[in-house]
């Protein structure tokens, strides 16, 4: 198998971004959509106990998710640098280490939330009433994650190949499976929570077989020997480390939703209890649908930057930062203008309950009123990752939720309430994206001093 640079180094660039963008936008939709349909399903047949349940299970589908990407996301930009510096041989040793740890550490972490599940859904904001439901859930949903990374992980290496097919069909065929057996199993055979979690692990394997019948055209073309010994002489603490400092700064931005939603589960709960959690749940699920069109194609431009940059080809890294600027604003604010019209609609669906629908679109407007903007944010995190930044790209992931949100909302909560958390998104997205615009604006500068972002955009 060949390598075609003509694709990175010589294509028109935004032409190469939609290629990499959409199957990375659609691979980030159906993680989501896992637990989204779930969310579906349950809200509208089972009832808000469980939809409760649900939202307090979503840090830790998070975590999973969080991993399997800090994992893909470094694996693909890593190989992408050195198939730029036209390196087979370590290509083929970034491989074999990147599946050997998506199976040590989605194991590890899955058998110690497992055995550790007592304190850690408690932490997570269960209460009597919950922790039954989110023990149902997660008990079974923690057998699927290490099929879904391994996946993602081996799609990932495929979309630095240049085959971005095969992610598409990959999570296709988890999202329609997954859509139709939560149907069986809750509407038709009444299973309640079980069944939703059942659906999930069932989609994700399904989606694991097919992706690894089709990598395994990458294993034979390029001669990976994936035996014991292979695994031995393959796996390094350097290729370990490149792997997870490139990929860290996506886990942090995965991981801090989930940090988010324990701290807003934990003071929105005394202020006001079950209905405050659903209501934020509900706001994180529907904006999630903005996010992944976001960080996705911010995300697409990572294996890009990175050949070139490892090619030296430093204008098309300049190229193609510029292009994603501009192409995930203009999406971002379509998708945007479309969930602030149809916002009742599309928040009917996890909804019933006419008082709190109401209640929750008017919330989800005000939570994300410049998430558009923060499309500037997330580019300038990956383009830091993409080209070994990773200190400045670190510190950029975050900025945002932790550093800013955190403890506004924390401060908000205790001076306005309710009213005060959800002010707090608008407040982190809009200093985020002047601070990333600073960032973007020196790198520019310091490359090529006559270029300024702001001309160019």
């Amino acid at each position: 198998m060949e390598t075609d640079s003509n694709i990175f180094a010589k294509e028109k660039m935004h032409r190469t971004l939609f290629k990499f963008a959409i199957p990375a936008v659609f691979a980030l939709l159906v993680s989501e959509l896992y637990n989204i349909v779930d969310t579906i399903y349950i809200g509208h047949y089972i009832g808000v106990t469980a939809l409760a349940a649900i939202t307090i299970s979503f840090p830790i589908q998070k975590l999973l998710i969080a991993l399997g990407l800090l994992i893909s996301v470094g694996t693909s930009t890593y190989t992408a640098r050195t198939l730029g510096e036209k390196n087979i041989s370590k290509f083929k040793k970034i491989v074999i280490t990147s599946l050997t740890l998506v199976l040590i550490v989605l194991t590890l972490v899955s058998f110690i939330i497992f055995i550790f599940k007592n304190p850690i859904f408690y932490a997570l904001g269960a209460s009597e009433l919950t922790y039954p439901l989110v023990n149902k859930y997660v008990s079974i949903i923690l057998l699927g994650g290490i099929f879904q990374s391994l996946s993602v992980v081996a799609c990932y290496i495929m979309i630095s190949l240049k085959k971005t097919k095969a992610l598409l069909y990959t999570n296709l065929i988890g999202a329609v499976l997954n859509i139709i057996i939560n149907y069986i199993l809750i509407v038709k055979l009444g299973f309640g929570i079980e069944g939703a979690a059942i659906s999930t692990v069932i989609s994700q394997i399904t989606a694991f077989a097919f992706a690894f019948y089709k990598f395994k055209d990458v294993i034979q073309n390029f001669h990976i020997d994936i035996s014991i010994d292979s695994i031995s002489n393959s796996v390094s603490t350097e290729i370990l480390g490149k792997i997870l400092a490139i990929g860290f700064s996506t886990f942090i931005i995965e991981i801090e939703d989930a940090l988010v939603s324990i701290v807003l589960n934990n003071i929105l709960y005394a202020q006001g209890g079950e209905s405050a959690i659903v209501m934020i749940g509900v706001i994180t699920k529907v904006s999630m649908f903005l996010f992944v069109t976001i960080i996705g194609i911010s995300s697409a431009m990572q294996p890009i930057v990175a050949y070139n940059f490892g090619s030296e080809n430093y204008d098309n890294v300049k190229n193609v930062l510029i292009t994603s600027i501009k192409t995930v604003l203009i999406t971002s604010f379509t998708f945007w203008l479309v969930f602030m019209i149809f916002a009742n609609s599309i928040i009917g669906f996890f909804l019933k309950d006419t008082a709190l629908l109401h209640q929750t679109v008017r919330a989800f407007r005000l939570c994300t009123s410049l998430i558009p903007l923060t499309g500037i944010y997330y580019v300038s995190i990956n383009y830091y990752q993409s080209i070994g930044e990773a200190k400045k790209s670190f510190l950029l992931s975050i900025y945002k939720e932790i550093i800013i949100f955190i403890p506004l909302a924390i401060l908000l909560v205790e001076l306005f309430g309710i009213n005060g958390a959800l002010a707090a998104y608008p407040i982190a997205d809009g200093v985020a994206t002047l601070t990333s615009l600073y960032f973007l604006n020196k790198a520019l500068k310091e490359d090529v001093p006559q270029m300024n972002i702001s001309h160019q955009l």
